[in-house]
């Protein structure tokens, strides 16, 4: 087993408010705000509780996925107690972090928040260390929905094309997004280092602060350990551009699903599109030119790189996980995991898959995903279940080379 001081995944985490959306309940607030159909496209920010309600709509109309800044915390709230609603631990390395402690691969926690209901849920024997001084609580509502839900109220007749969740968020602790002192300390026995949450900053002199500190922690990586970047959706979006400016040169696989590409690249991508995939991916590099790019989609996982096929363990690791998430959510067994493994991938991911590394050459590497046919999928958390899957296959090669 791999001592939990070999992968180090940072740098927040939170508790999570998960709800199902339900047509009544919407339908229901909808009439009571007066909310229209040309009002569906997403606020740019969110301070009621109404413009939860037309950011949520625009989002299910096009079956999209994102992540908000909430300026009115009591919104989140109000909203949540409208639906049964369950707390879970959040945060892309939380949840990594809790799927490979499953997979019987521990990791140590950075984290900015913790309080009990944390220490709760966070798996026995899960090591972590804390930057904060004080237990804080700070729920992010997560809001999934299932394809074909339909909304019907007043002039709003919108059905969803997917499944998908989304995520709304007032967290000071993730805003600060402080750095103990004892990461370096962590980092100098690491083999395997995960790097996420900086989306949530909102402050440009602490945003380049944390860069410079991270930075500094970073250094005392060992020689051959793996920095792997999971990108999120930015509350203040012109932070991306920094963060990878501060730390580009230091990481060696930067992922991203396919939201977050197609808000870079400014339009609609056909993901089963070699051709187009193609040149998103040729414009991606440019954009962020890291050594290896991971692009996880509903679809497919792809890696593109110069060692593209080097990664491809780890993208299978990470969709089969992803896949056993989206069936079982959090209660997945190792039969689950066995059976999974059985199914066929998606017919029309094999032929994409075959037709992408054909038109790109060894520079890609692509995995098809599964044909599933979920009545009522888990759609939180599925690219951190990929971070950690594919976290954990690197994790299990370095045993004995990191």
């Amino acid at each position: 087993m791999t001592d939990a001081s070999r992968v180090v995944l940072g740098l927040g985490g939170c508790v999570d408010y998960e709800l199902k959306l339900t047509a009544e309940v919407l339908e229901q607030l909808v009439t009571e705000y007066g909310v229209t159909a040309a009002e569906l496209s997403s606020p740019a920010t969110v301070t009621s509780e109404r413009d939860l309600v037309v950011s949520i709509l625009s989002y299910v109309a096009r079956g999209g996925g994102g992540e908000h800044y909430v300026a009115s915390a009591a919104s989140c709230e109000t909203f949540a107690n409208r639906y049964p609603h369950r707390a879970t631990l959040g945060g892309t390395s939380v949840r990594a972090g809790i799927l490979m402690s499953k997979l019987g691969v521990p990791s140590t926690l950075h984290l900015v928040s913790v309080n009990d209901t944390i220490r709760r849920l966070l798996p026995a024997g899960t090591e972590w260390i804390n930057s904060g001084t004080a237990d804080t609580t700070y729920p992010h509502l997560i809001v999934q929905y299932d394809r074909d839900l339909r909304i019907r109220a007043g002039d709003i007749d919108v059905t969803a094309p997917f499944p998908n969740r989304l995520i709304y968020v007032n967290d000071p602790a993730n805003s600060a997004m402080l750095l103990t002192g004892e990461l370096g300390d962590r980092l100098a026995r690491a083999g395997v280092f995960l790097i996420s949450g900086f989306n949530a900053m909102r402050d440009q002199r602490e945003l380049d602060t944390r860069m410079a500190e991270l930075r500094d922690h970073m250094r005392r990586l060992p020689p051959g350990a793996v920095t792997y970047f999971e990108d999120a959706a930015y509350h203040v979006p012109a932070f991306s551009q920094r963060v990878r400016h501060a730390l580009l040169d230091s990481i060696d696989v930067y992922g991203l699903n396919e939201d977050e590409m197609q808000d870079y690249l400014g339009r609609t991508i056909d993901l089963l599109s070699p051709v187009e995939i193609a040149g998103a991916l040729t414009e991606l590099a440019t954009l962020i030119p890291a050594p290896t790019l991971v692009l996880h989609t509903k679809y497919w996982a792809l890696a593109y790189g110069d060692h593209a096929a080097t990664w491809a363990n780890a993208l299978d690791s990470g969709t089969v996980m992803a896949a056993v998430r989206y069936r079982h959510g959090d209660d997945f067994t190792d039969d689950d995991v066995v059976e999974l493994r059985r199914r066929a991938r998606r017919p029309e991911s094999v032929v994409f898959a075959r037709d992408l590394e054909n038109l790109v050459g060894n520079r890609v590497h692509c995995a098809p995903a599964f044909a599933l046919d979920v009545p009522n999928p888990t759609t939180v958390g599925l690219g951190d279940t990929f971070v950690g899957g594919f976290l954990t296959a690197l994790a299990r090669s370095s045993e004995d080379t990191l």
